[in-house]
């Protein structure tokens, strides 16, 4: 860290205890500053995010709390961002990886641990190669340019997760969603 500056007690300024808590949160507690491939660990987080979100019901109900997540998450990764002296994305803040994943998985089948091993891969392949609009949304600006990216990575793995169930079904396969 940096040692204190003047206007360190001023909200959200690089210094200040606001930014060095964004810090913490947007690192996944840390987690992205040590771990080498941080945002494939620290993701992992997010598979019990997604996991709490998909047990709410309605679906409206999932929607709202995606939507409080990824408000925080811009709000937070923007602060971090400026208090680690970067005006991209760097790669130790991982909260953004960990607030979409819920994303991939709604309105998805019931889940088990293959649907989010295969929900988490696809996320994190559309996350790394950038396709199209993912490519497009991290170009936005601070911490919405850091979370669009990937919310849009996740709503693709999302799709790709659709299509394979539905491949599945109608194949007659049972290796994501067994028969009840």
């Amino acid at each position: 860290m940096q040692p204190m500056q003047a206007n360190d007690n001023v909200p959200g300024s690089p210094g200040s205890l606001s930014a060095r808590i964004c810090v913490w949160v947007a690192t996944g507690l840390g987690l992205g500053l040590v771990t080498p491939a941080p945002g494939t660990f620290a993701g992992l987080w997010g598979l019990g995010v997604a996991a709490a979100v998909s047990a709410l019901s309605p679906i409206g109900a999932q929607i709202g709390v995606i939507a409080v997540l990824l408000v925080g998450a811009v709000l937070i990764c923007d602060i971090a961002a400026r208090a680690l002296g970067s005006t991209g994305d760097p790669g130790a803040i991982v909260l953004d990886e960990i607030v979409v994943l819920p994303i991939v998985f709604l309105a998805g089948p019931p889940l088990n641990w293959t649907v989010l091993l295969t929900g988490y891969v696809l996320f994190r392949l559309c996350d790394i190669w950038k396709p199209g609009l993912v490519r497009v949304a991290e170009r936005l600006p601070g911490g919405l340019g850091i979370v669009a990216d990937d919310a849009v990575a996740a709503v693709l793995a999302n799709l790709l997760l659709q299509l394979l169930v539905w491949a599945e079904r109608a194949g007659g396969y049972e290796w994501l969603v067994p028969s009840v």
